[in-house]
């Protein structure tokens, strides 16, 4: 089982050299859950890219829509709020990454990220993670 956080659903959907290498990563068949919180984080994301001119209104809601249909099962933040917001203060880190966190290690799953703080954490905590970062 794999959780998505925002950071490699985003570069997955886009098709970037970093999310293709990612995508190759995810077995054939093997689910993929990741947070309720994706659909705001994703949305948040693509509206950056607009307010750039990265990226059209309808290039950036294809994307959107591209993003949230990754993950096979959300996992609603009222399922594991709670539990994050308990480790991000004994951990130190933020309540959002640890919505993935949790996940991942409630369920024995690798977590696939960009985020180097996130990825540090999972390291030090024993949490699987899989990560393809760019220097």
């Amino acid at each position: 089982m794999i959780v998505l956080d925002c950071s490699a659903a985003v570069e997955i959907a886009l098709g970037t050299e970093t999310g293709l290498c990612l995508r190759t990563l995810m077995l054939n068949g093997e689910q993929a859950i990741s947070s309720s919180l994706l659909y705001a984080e994703a949305a948040s994301v693509y509206r950056k890219y607009v307010r750039a001119n990265v990226m059209t209104q309808s290039e950036a809601l294809a994307a959107l829509n591209a993003t949230v249909r990754l993950a096979d099962c959300y996992v609603d933040v009222v399922e594991n709020h709670v539990e994050a917001f308990a480790e991000s203060l004994r951990l130190e880190h933020s309540p959002y990454d640890l919505l993935y966190f949790t996940l991942a290690r409630r369920n024995g799953a690798t977590l696939f990220t960009l985020d180097r703080k996130l990825l540090e954490l999972c390291e030090r905590e024993g949490v699987d993670c899989v990560h393809v970062l760019s220097e």
